[in-house]
């Protein structure tokens, strides 16, 4: 257990101290889709959506969640954000959703990235379920991350 940093020599969870850790730009994205109807997805793409605007709310509700990650994740880091861009791509059968995150800091934000993507995806879930309740969320993921000790990654 002691290459998993979360948890101590006895195996508790615990925050891991990034304190003596140098303050360096970090940028993380991460994405998944929603599969869905094509009866679905058109009332989506045309706005006919009985609850409104699905992608402008779905944008929002990513952002804010990004901001909200250590709330929601009992040991992650609360990190000052510089920047969270989310895009909603309309395709075959599916919406896909891109979130890049940026901070500068002493813990990565991966974790924002993908907290960004899977609220933003519960969001359409949400707003489109009367018009498919088959919907599925899938391929949730990191795509790349920048900076840390660890240095650059990509899937």
């Amino acid at each position: 257990m002691a290459d998993l940093t979360h948890l101590d020599a006895a195996g508790a969870a615990h925050m891991v101290d990034v304190g003596a850790k140098a303050v360096t730009a970090r940028e993380a994205t991460a994405t998944g889709r929603i599969t869905m109807s094509a009866f679905a997805l058109d009332a989506i793409r045309t706005g006919t959506a009985k609850k409104g605007d699905v992608l402008a709310v779905a944008r929002v509700a990513g952002i804010m969640a990004a901001k909200r990650t250590s709330d929601l994740i009992p040991l992650c880091h609360p990190l000052p954000l510089t920047r969270v861009a989310l895009d909603l791509r309309l395709g075959d059968g599916a919406i896909t959703a891109t979130a890049t995150c940026a901070t500068d800091a002493k813990t990565g934000v991966e974790m924002e990235a993908l907290t960004a993507v899977s609220v933003a995806l519960l969001t359409i879930y949400d707003m489109a379920k009367a018009l498919d309740k088959h919907m599925v969320l899938q391929d949730i993921k990191v795509l790349t991350k920048t900076g840390g000790t660890s240095g650059n990654w990509t899937a």
